[in-house]
């Protein structure tokens, strides 16, 4: 049997003293090349343990970066970004966009926009894309209002964090959904009734506040259904259930398919979109495999065992080890400032835990997305926080005073753990 060893934790510490500190010395939390501190924690991982040979623990550590779902991970991320990239290419967000908007009425314009970045965020599977997207539109609507600019930037981050949390696309929900070994269809059927009572408890929030606000008229902007299409086809065709491969390439077929058609493309630069997409979603591969290997050997060296310990030890219920997940996977995107990252982290001890305390995967990887995109929701030095704050030219801790929805999630995540939603299926 494996001892529990603390110091075998020292790559974790590293990592977070070179990507936190870093952040805090330089007051940029994206400074310093998160793939570089974890290609460095992972060498540390690989100096320890004298007693074993270097050439085992490389084997070890090679044998956690090839595991199945890590590599089933990044084939998804590597298609995933390809469908988002051709998509957008091809004018689709610009459409959904100027769609949601001609049919918003005026006195809704920060509603509008929030339900517009939750279904853009649904169909991308990003949400600083959502916030790159639709963060001008929010500049130009508080321009020619009275709304506050840091009320319609964090509408816009909550939609985005809808998304983040529930897109089949999306890199946290790819992450969550293989680390616990759940169908995709499973888990998001049970995220949606948990945050759906978060989207419209903050879509009412938002009505209340802007309530009585001068608006200006917004022209009615130009769009196309066709461009639309693929982003609701590929949730239609995720939700009934087909594989996630064949889901992704209709929707890359498709999107380019479309592209061709009216002109946005040429075979040639379908193809180079293709790449594009395909490429932009390198670093997070590549991130997958580093941690995956990093993880094993640790775990390898015993500090997997030593964290299940510690995270167990007051547990004596399955709801207290629903609470333990969230808090783990909550502690470790406070410190990494990124969910995906936070997820890939505590997903593997995640996953012991739920085995041990009998939590079907389905709820393990819903508490892991729900619980990262809470915190990662409310971090002034997150990604979504500086996208918005940077176009907008405000300061991100002034949008926390409007950052309804994650705070609503985190309430709705703990109320399902509570009253033990869902129940577990029959066998």
């Amino acid at each position: 049997m494996k001892k529990e060893n603390p110091w075998a934790l020292i790559p974790f510490v590293v990592f977070l003293i070179l990507f936190i500190g870093s952040g805090v010395i330089t007051g940029d939390f994206y400074a310093f090349p998160v793939i570089v501190a974890i290609a460095i924690s992972g060498a540390v991982a690989l100096a320890m343990n004298r007693k074993e040979s270097f050439s085992r623990k490389v084997d070890i550590f090679c044998k956690g970066a090839g595991n199945l779902n890590v590599m089933l991970m990044v084939v998804i991320f590597l298609l995933a970004g390809a469908f988002s990239e051709v998509a957008k290419g091809m004018g689709a967000v610009d459409s959904t966009v100027n769609f949601a908007l001609s049919v918003i009425p005026e006195n809704l314009l920060v509603v509008g926009l929030f339900i517009i970045a939750c279904f853009i965020s649904l169909s991308m599977g990003t949400s600083v894309g959502t916030i790159v997207a639709l963060a001008p539109i929010g500049v130009g609507i508080s321009e020619h209002t009275e709304f506050s600019m840091a009320l319609v930037m964090a509408a816009i981050v909550g939609g985005s964090m809808f998304g983040d949390n529930l897109s089949f696309i999306s890199d946290t929900t790819i992450t969550a959904v293989r680390s616990q070994g759940a169908q995709m269809k499973d888990k998001f059927k049970v995220n949606f009734w948990i945050v759906l009572p978060a989207a419209i408890v903050t879509s009412i929030i938002l009505g209340l506040i802007t309530m009585g606000e001068t608006t200006a008229q917004v022209e009615h902007l130009s769009y196309s259904w066709v461009k639309i299409v693929p982003y609701v086809l590929v949730i239609i065709f995720a939700l009934v259930g087909m594989n996630v491969f064949l889901v992704l390439a209709f929707g890359i077929v498709l999107a380019g398919a479309v592209g061709l058609a009216d002109g946005s493309y040429h075979l040639m630069n379908l193809l180079q979109k293709i790449g594009e997409g395909m490429s932009g979603m390198y670093e997070m591969a590549f991130l997958a495999i580093l941690i995956a290997g990093m993880v094993e050997i640790i775990k390898f060296n015993g500090g997997i065992d030593f964290l299940l310990h510690l995270a167990t030890r007051r547990i004596k219920s399955k709801k207290g080890a629903e609470f333990g997940i969230a808090g783990l996977v909550g502690l470790t995107n406070l410190s990494t400032a990124n969910n995906t990252i936070a997820i890939l982290i505590a997903g593997p001890l995640a996953k012991n835990i739920a085995e041990q305390y009998e939590i079907e995967p389905r709820k393990s990887a819903s508490i892991l997305d729900i619980f990262s995109c809470t915190i990662q929701g409310l971090l002034p030095y997150g990604a979504q926080f500086l996208a918005a704050a940077s176009v907008a030219g405000i300061s991100p801790v002034s949008m926390l005073q409007y950052s309804f929805y994650p705070i609503l999630i985190g309430i709705c995540g703990s109320i399902a753990i509570l009253i033990g939603y869902p129940a577990k299926k029959k066998a």
